[in-house]
């Protein structure tokens, strides 16, 4: 399992420069992104290598924050690789949330929202799909 941290921000022109700007003075290394956005603001739910550091620091800087657990699992490079993991879960009855993806030491990973985050490592990992442990990314 993995802490994901979501931050709102106003949907204006130069707040990503800014928010990217405390991370970088700060030495935080995002390591996978997604943004959905809204007339008035998005949602930037990111990984990063420094969680405890990266809240506190955004909590300085006055973002609103919000961690959430997630999962991340490898999968290959081939057509079908998400339909799988989304088959397996499925047929398990655990719902998808949202998800996206990163490339981490060559590696494709996706990262998913899950409504038991319990129960689908167990039942992913009993398909032989790999989990990633937060160590690892």
């Amino acid at each position: 399992m993995l802490k994901q941290i979501s931050v709102f921000l106003e949907n204006t022109p130069g707040i990503l420069s800014k928010f990217t700007k405390v991370l970088q003075d700060n030495d935080i290394n995002m390591r996978a992104l997604t943004v959905a956005e809204t007339a008035d603001f998005g949602i930037l739910r990111m990984l990063v290598d420094k969680n405890d550091k990266c809240v506190k620091v955004l909590r300085e800087n006055n973002y609103l924050v919000s961690i959430t657990d997630v999962i991340a699992v490898d999968i290959p490079d081939k057509p079908g690789a998400l339909h799988e993991i989304a088959s397996i879960l499925g047929e398990n009855d655990i719902n998808i949330e949202y998800v996206y993806s990163t490339l981490v030491r060559q590696e494709a990973i996706i990262v998913l929202r899950v409504d038991n985050i319990e129960k689908a490592t167990k039942i992913l990992e009993k398909n032989g799909v790999k989990v990633v442990k937060s160590q690892e990314f």
